[in-house]
């Protein structure tokens, strides 16, 4: 389960930028193409926030679908997985632009 490790990375980035304040929320954006269960992540937030100054935060997480183009007729639209083909011109040659993220966007302290 690698999301022990990225949830522990995450703790770090947050305490880095709270300046010393305890964090009251983080708001994390897991794309669903970036190979992070979210559920896994919630779950190893209680043990990887004991105390830090996450303890007694809360964690949004919002999940991000995939948005691909299609690099032969242009066409963009929802993909489940990186081998979806499109939907007009059936290419494979695609180019995801939105579901790889993984990025702590949002964080308040008291």
């Amino acid at each position: 389960m690698h999301e022990l490790s990225v949830m522990r990375n995450i703790v770090r980035i947050c305490e880095e930028n709270a300046a010393g304040s305890p964090i009251k929320t983080v708001t994390v954006e897991v794309g669903e193409l970036s190979g992070i269960i979210p559920s896994a992540l919630e779950f190893c937030f209680e043990a990887s926030v004991k105390g830090t100054l996450l303890e007694n935060a809360k964690m949004i997480i919002n999940v991000i679908s995939p948005q691909v183009r299609c690099k032969e007729c242009e066409t963009m639209f929802n993909a489940k997985a990186y081998y979806d083909s499109c939907p007009e011109c059936e290419s494979s040659n695609i180019e995801v632009l939105l579901g790889e993220e993984l990025k702590v966007k949002k964080l308040e302290v008291y």
